[in-house]
């Protein structure tokens, strides 16, 4: 196979090669893809395409062999949390400071501390999966590995105002073509559910250890969404 056949392959599995495509031009991109996918085949992942990942590149998807579940297991711990909220006044919701001490901060003690990022990682991580290990929303757009296109569970991205640096993270449950539906916390102090304007999304990631699903089908509208919900 050449370079862009190869790359082909990769984008015909949901993985991201960035705006270039199958350039033929073996790039970072392609080699964080081709990593991803040996993980995900069994193989070594040295981010060479030898002879054995071209003969899994060729044949059918190695994730349909696999019994897909109705979605990842970091989204259902995730969906158990829906509506634990922040602690009234100077209270600490005990729930939400746990976040902290699953996502590797056990220092931080109080819930005023914005979280989503803390979410996010921790649910990860009690899935058995190793989050972005940093509080910072946007440290998610360097994990993992890219999609195209969002699927059920992966973790997005979006920009904050005029910042280039902060922003909010959460888990896609939904997405139609203007808007983004997302599974979150400290969305208004709370877990929740909420829609936000797809152009302020900046990045679909999912984790590299884990196949992409290859029947996820998105819901277009979620009963109950919110909109407008503060991130801060």
């Amino acid at each position: 196979m050449t370079i862009a056949e190869i790359q082909r392959a990769l984008l015909a599995r949901g993985y991201d090669l960035g705006p270039a495509g199958a350039d033929g031009d073996a790039g970072p991109r392609t080699i964080a893809a081709v990593q991803a996918f040996q993980r995900t085949a069994g193989l070594v992942a040295d981010g060479i395409a030898g002879s054995l990942t071209q003969k899994a590149l060729g044949t059918a998807d190695v994730s349909e062999k696999k019994a897909e579940p109705d979605q990842p297991g970091w989204l259902a711990l995730a969906a158990d949390m829906l509506s634990v909220k922040e602690g009234p006044g100077a209270a600490n919701n005990a729930q939400v400071v746990k976040l902290f001490a699953d996502a590797g901060f056990p220092g931080i003690k109080t819930d005023d501390t914005a979280w989503c990022a803390a979410y996010v990682n921790a649910m990860l991580e009690r899935a058995g999966h190793r989050g972005s290990r940093s509080l910072a929303a946007r440290s998610f757009e360097n994990w993992g590995i890219g999609l195209k296109d969002p699927v059920l569970g992966c973790i997005a991205t979006k920009k904050r105002g005029n910042s280039t640096w902060q922003g909010h993270t959460f888990f896609v449950v939904g997405a139609s073509k203007d808007q983004v539906f997302g599974l979150g916390g400290n969305q208004s102090d709370q877990v929740s559910v909420a829609s936000f304007k797809r152009s302020e999304i900046v990045s679909y990631r999912w984790p590299s250890d884990v196949p992409i699903p290859t029947a996820s089908k998105l819901p277009t509208t979620v009963a109950g969404a919110r909109s407008g919900v503060s991130e801060a």
